[in-house]
């Protein structure tokens, strides 16, 4: 019996997935989570077999959480389900150590099998979405490109970015600057918009 612990925020999807992997006779839905922080509470108090992660949940997205367990329940799995699987996300995922990366379209019939697939050692990526990050290749940002991209992405001003990163504002314009720069991007906005949509942030 394999068993499963299932984390996405939307309910009805959570729910319905586990009545149809329910329906399995080798696999066993033990905990469910609506966001991040919950997913590894009852990963550490169920200790499944394999977590099935949605990418984007309240609290800490689905790579955050797999790599917290990762350090605490190397014995767990980890695969992500998505509903948008940017290049970017798959990089860091893979790099989290999740075994399974999935769009949402998938059946729960092969979502079953693939889950046995990573449950038993191995590593599925949707065929799909490795050829797109392939394509889409490295992103071109450094850390802290994409760490001051991301704070100015709801618009704050240079100088609370500055503050916030504790920096100069003078390094701040020059790093975002840099980042436009390499994004083809006419300003800070428009390059946290493409660097997002690329799953680079």
């Amino acid at each position: 019996m394999i068993t499963l612990l299932l984390a996405d925020d939307e309910h009805l999807i959570r729910g319905a997935l586990a009545a149809l992997l329910g329906l399995e006779d080798d696999l066993r839905v033990v905990a469910e989570a609506a966001s991040g922080p919950e997913a590894i509470a009852m990963a550490r108090a169920h200790r499944p077999d394999v977590a099935v992660l949605d990418l984007q949940m309240p609290g800490a997205d689905g790579v955050t959480v797999a790599t917290t367990l990762r350090a605490e329940l190397p014995g767990c799995r980890t695969m992500i389900v998505t509903g948008h699987g940017r290049p970017g996300h798959l990089k860091r995922a893979l790099e989290a150590g999740v075994r399974g990366f999935v769009p949402k379209t998938v059946s729960a019939q092969r979502l079953a099998e693939i889950i046995r697939t990573v449950h038993g050692g191995s590593r599925y990526v949707d065929p799909e979405l490795a050829a797109d990050a392939i394509s889409a290749g490295d992103s071109p940002l450094t850390a802290r490109e994409a760490e001051l991209l991301e704070l100015a992405e709801d618009g704050a001003p240079v100088a609370e970015i500055a503050e916030r990163a504790r920096l100069t504002a003078g390094t701040v314009r020059n790093y975002l600057s840099a980042a436009a720069a390499k994004l083809g991007a006419e300003n800070r906005h428009a390059a946290a918009r493409i660097a997002r949509a690329q799953g680079w942030l």
